[in-house]
């Protein structure tokens, strides 16, 4: 199966919504490709920077080839506030593989701002972004059983 090393890096938010009215926001994200719930990874809370946080947290996947071919494989990191009583969402950015690959230099690396959207319309703050796409390599399913130490599985 033809794959692609894909590394995606959580930078920081800016201006979300205080979803916390009492307390100080502690803010992380969780990312999946294509809606698998086998991908969703999530990044450390950060407990500082409340509506401004910062991560620089990488997630490395193996991604099938297919998927940057078609418009229809998303990106979909989610914005929550960890809360004692459970987590408040505070909203999420989708984009497409195949958008991501095609605007960034073959081999060569990305720095993107998406607005946090939260509903259909509403969009409240700004999410920074770095991504990489590496080379085509040929994985066979026995390699994926076996593991690529951090990198998940191909993701068609």
């Amino acid at each position: 199966m033809e794959c692609r090393k894909f590394e995606l890096t959580l930078i920081s938010a800016s201006d979300l919504e205080d979803v916390r009215k009492l307390f100080k926001m502690k803010v992380y994200g969780r990312v999946s490709i294509g809606g698998n719930p086998e991908t969703e990874r999530r990044t450390p809370t950060d407990k500082h920077g409340e509506t401004n946080p910062a991560w620089n947290f990488s997630l490395k996947y193996t991604i099938g080839e297919s998927a940057v071919k078609n418009y229809g494989v998303m990106v979909v990191i989610k914005l929550y506030c960890k809360r004692k009583l459970g987590d408040r969402y505070i909203g999420e950015v989708h984009t497409s593989v195949k958008e991501l690959f095609d605007s960034c230099v073959y081999g060569g690396s990305a720095v993107v701002n998406f607005p946090v959207m939260k509903g259909s319309l509403n969009s409240q703050g700004v999410l920074r972004i770095a991504y990489r796409f590496g080379e085509k390599v040929n994985v066979e399913k026995l390699l994926l059983a076996e593991g690529f130490a951090d990198w998940i599985r191909c993701v068609d």
